[in-house]
């Protein structure tokens, strides 16, 4: 019996994913985000229409360190998925699929979430 040597096929770690994968499986992943973090809004809600002590409760958990933390990566989250959701309404009508301006409204979502988030956090910090 002779053994053949065939070529093994490259891991999946051994490629750079293209802007536009990566893109595209972080607006599934913060959709998922925006979710889960659609319950803290319902808690801060509830909490204001329990009481006042309800209310100083939750201001003081979503106020801590962590607490803003976590709303910071809820705001960065709902900014992204927003740019790229507008990016995807002009793939709906057949604009902007040719790989170089894919590549380029990519890095505009990027630009677009990172100015939001600092602008807004700014904003509400001072």
């Amino acid at each position: 019996m002779t053994q053949r040597t065939r070529p093994l096929s490259p891991h999946v770690l051994n490629y750079r994913f293209p802007l536009v994968v990566l893109l595209s499986g972080t607006h599934r992943i913060t959709g998922l985000i925006l979710s889960i973090g659609t319950l803290l809004l319902v808690y801060w809600l509830a909490a204001a229409a329990y009481g006042p002590a309800a209310y100083d409760q939750a201001s003081h958990i979503l106020g801590s360190p962590i607490g803003l933390l976590v709303l910071f990566g809820f705001s960065f989250c709902l900014f992204y998925h927003l740019a790229n959701g507008i990016r995807h309404l002009f793939w709906d009508v057949g604009l902007g699929y040719e790989l170089p301006a894919a590549r380029k409204s990519g890095y505009a979502v990027i630009a677009v979430t990172a100015c939001l988030t600092v602008l807004t956090w700014a904003i509400a910090l001072s």
